[in-house]
């Protein structure tokens, strides 16, 4: 029997977004607030009826239905066209997945228009086009809820005022959209990579949305870097975790279970990667991510590569990284003493505490350890890491 909340939890993560573009695009682009609300309408239907009646043969096509129906009854007052726009034949619903992606691209650039703050961008399209919570949207971006609250509402206001359509932009526009575009699609892959909240520590549904999103982009070297890089990084899934679905670090991994056709995949787009100029932080992330698929991880190297970043794409969670690899060639005194020096930039942030709370534990200090393994537990909404954290107190 499909677990109905469960599955339509799924497909909102992997449906919402599409369908309120389609709707935006229709509505027009002022109308996205309307266009969000048809669609969570349409969820809360599913929610209530499908327990009792089945799930459809497509449930895709029934949540469209659903929430266009709504707006019809809504808007048809305000607008004697909107029978027409929304005229969609039932026969035609099967052929409703392939809208919805051309859509979804239109979207995700519309959300990225340049005379928008850069964290506004990001926000605003992990909330539209990837379904994402504003409290999810803050912890991927360091950021309070209230904060990304108002950054999606001024957002929709510019859009609102500067009536903005879901147009394809200019060629001399795509490329600056683009790049906007591409850090939203791995924010999105890294929340599916490393839950930030929640019983699991990995949610492949975010996973398998960010690849299908990023394998859309336009073919361009840094579109294929992306998609490298999250195929290399995918291939690692099964092997992230233990029975109990808590978290292995590297060295502890079984890299017997990383996914081949992934790596394939991967590799296929580094080589895609390579043409053209342009350096990106993806193309220096794919590789890090490539020096992994050895047997021996050559450490020095990603230290290279981890300088090559800073350079790039500068940034205290690049730091951090930085400073485990550092851990892995000088010893874990001297990761610990790079990562000590973020301390005060990231205190909130799980990872840090994580790192400092490892590398002391390493380094002989327990205390330490233990004082940094219970921030992060204190910190952690995801199950899995908090169990993690406190068996790492225990035996520190």
């Amino acid at each position: 029997m499909t677990d109905v909340p469960a599955f339509v939890d799924h497909l909102f993560r992997r449906s919402a977004g599409r369908m309120t573009a389609t709707l935006a695009r229709v509505l027009g682009a002022n109308h996205l607030d309307l266009a969000e609300d048809f669609v969570q309408e349409a969820l809360m239907a599913a929610l209530a009826q499908w327990p009792y009646s089945g799930v459809p043969e497509n449930p895709e096509g029934w949540l469209f239905r659903v929430a266009r129906n709504r707006a019809i009854d809504v808007l048809r007052k305000h607008a004697r066209a909107i029978d027409e726009a929304f005229a969609v034949r039932e026969e035609a619903l099967p052929r409703f997945a392939h809208e919805l992606g051309d859509d979804d691209l239109r979207m995700m650039l519309m959300c990225c228009d340049e005379r928008l703050a850069p964290e506004t961008r990001l926000a605003l399209t992990l909330k539209i086009v990837c379904g994402f919570s504003v409290d999810e949207i803050a912890r991927a971006l360091l950021a309070t809820p209230d904060a990304i609250a108002q950054r999606i509402v001024r957002a929709k206001k510019f859009i609102r005022d500067n009536a903005i359509e879901l147009t394809l932009p200019s060629r001399e526009e795509m490329p600056r959209r683009l790049d906007s575009v591409l850090d939203v699609v791995y924010l999105m892959f890294n929340e599916g990579y490393a839950a930030s909240a929640g019983d699991n520590l990995v949610r492949r549904d975010l996973v398998d949305e960010a690849i299908r999103l990023g394998e859309e982009l336009p073919p361009l070297p840094k579109t294929h870097a992306l998609a490298a890089l999250m195929h290399l990084q995918r291939a690692r899934l099964a092997a992230r975790v233990d029975a109990a679905g808590d978290p292995l670090l590297l060295d502890e991994q079984d890299r017997s279970l990383w996914d081949r056709d992934a790596i394939t995949r991967g590799l296929k787009h580094m080589e895609l990667a390579a043409a053209g100029d342009e350096l990106t932080r993806f193309h220096v992330e794919a590789e890090i991510a490539a020096e992994h698929l050895f047997d021996e991880t050559n450490w020095p190297r990603i230290v290279e590569l981890y300088d090559d970043l800073m350079a790039i794409a500068p940034s205290a969670v690049v730091a951090l990284n930085r400073a485990i690899a550092v851990a892995m060639v000088d010893g874990p005194q001297a990761g610990l003493d790079a990562a000590s020096a973020l301390e005060v930039e990231l205190d909130d942030y799980v990872p840090l505490h994580a790192t400092i709370g490892e590398l002391a534990r390493r380094a002989g200090d327990a205390a330490r350890a233990r004082e940094h393994f219970r921030r992060a537990a204190d910190l952690t909404t995801t199950l899995p890491l908090k169990r993690w954290f406190v068996k790492r107190i225990q035996g520190a």
